[in-house]
């Protein structure tokens, strides 16, 4: 076995102390032991200010909990996702290349859990359970260029406009705060709140 002999300055203040061996027992039910000069704290980050914990804390509940301000409409969902989703999505949102996001089953039906071929077929209109929690998953995670990048009234219109394209809503709807929690989607009825 080798061990190195260096005794330079830089070894002598980086290295850390040597510390006795503990049995199983020792490490267990007691505090752990630390040399004497180990700090009390390693000052690593900020406290987190009110406004930083306020920006971070953008999730939306199923109820509606926790959308902001501001309203858009089908018209403004419509340029929005043109600009924004289109080259994703496709024009109407079938066409890809990556998920489709419009679609409904004949009487919506609901075929998921019966056949493995459908798993690659949900859409909004044949699987989302809540559209309040559309509205937290576009905010935070789309586009994929520039996840977060969209304001609150850019969110709601685009809503908006795919809940229209899944026939949920009437064209010329706005959705809001108030508005997008009355949303019944079709498949709400098929989850089950399991809170283990």
């Amino acid at each position: 076995m080798y061990v190195s002999c260096r005794t330079d300055p830089i070894d002598s203040v980086s290295a850390p102390p040597i510390l006795p061996p503990q049995s199983h027992a020792d490490s267990v039910f007691s505090e752990p032991r630390y040399p004497a000069n180990w700090p009390v704290s390693f000052s690593f980050g900020d406290i987190a200010s009110k406004e930083d914990i306020e920006r971070w804390d953008i999730d939306i509940m199923p109820d509606g909990t926790g959308l902001p301000e501001g309203s858009g409409n089908t018209e403004d969902g419509q340029v929005i996702y043109r600009m924004k989703c289109m080259v994703c999505h496709g024009q109407k949102g079938v066409e890809g290349p990556f998920d489709k996001l419009v679609g409904r089953e004949p009487n919506d039906g609901f075929p998921f859990g019966k056949d493995v071929k459908y798993q690659s077929m949900r859409t909004i209109g044949n699987y989302w359970p809540y559209a309040t929690t559309l509205f937290d998953y576009i905010r935070r995670s789309m586009p994929q260029n520039q996840p977060g990048s969209l304001s609150a009234q850019e969110v709601y219109a685009l809503c908006a406009y795919l809940l229209y394209l899944n026939e949920i809503v009437p064209q010329g709807t706005t959705m809001s705060a108030e508005t997008l929690p009355k949303v019944k989607m079709p498949a709400r009825d098929r989850f089950v709140r399991d809170n283990r």
